[in-house]
Order: structure tokens, then sequence, then C-alpha cells
């Protein structure tokens, strides 16, 4: 359980720490190494809906709210939303006319939506 509840959190960090190096490689128009970040990102969506079993609702600092648990599907379809959006991404940054916009649509408002939700104030 322990390890499952940091693993989870350690994931949701890196997601946080990258999607910061994104936001400067991107509006430096360095879209090629952005974009791998991305897809890394991506993935550890996709991870993430394996590391909420109903045996870690509780300890070791976890920030995840019950509401995780109650509707579990809405919160897998957010992660799976967080994934998707970051290949999109990956597609239509270099044509973007508003980088940060375009960043906030499709990586910061997933942040917002799920922390707004699911995560415990902090």
């Amino acid at each position: 359980v322990e390890e499952t509840i940091k693993g989870r959190k350690a994931l949701f960090s890196k997601n946080y720490s990258t999607a910061k190096k994104v936001q400067i490689l991107s509006s430096k128009g360095n879209f090629e190494k952005a974009k791998s970040l991305m897809i890394e990102m991506s993935e550890n969506y996709k991870i993430l809906i394996d590391y909420f079993p109903e045996n870690t609702k509780e300890g070791f600092k976890t920030e995840a709210l019950p509401i995780i648990w109650e509707e579990k599907e809405n919160f897998n379809n957010l992660m799976t939303k967080a994934s998707t959006d970051m290949i999109e991404l990956t597609k239509i940054i270099e044509d973007s006319d508003d980088i940060r916009g375009t960043l906030t649509k499709f990586i910061w408002s997933n942040c917002k939506a799920c922390h707004s939700k699911y995560r415990a104030e902090h």
C-alpha cells in the first residue's frame, strides 16, 4: 500500500515538473524536446489509472479524496482524457498562435479539473 501511494504521488509530481518543462521548452520553440516530454506525460497518466486500488484510500499522506473510488470511472476517464490531450498537443503545439493558451487547454485545465475534485487541499 505504501509503495502504491508513494508511487502515484511521485508520478503526479513528475508530471507537474515535466509540464513546467514543456511550457518553458514550447515557449522557446524547442518543440521536439517538448513533444517527447508530452508523450512521457501521456504514458504516466495511463499508468496512474492502476495506482488507485481500493486498499489505498488512506495513509502515507495521501491527498486523494474518497470521491476517486466513489466515481472511479469518472476519475479514470479524466486520466485517459489527460493522456489523450497530451498526444493531441504534440500534433498542434507547433502551429499554435497562442502557446500559453494551448498549454492551458491541453495540460493545465486537466490538472485543475483533477485537483479541484479529487485532491485534498494542501
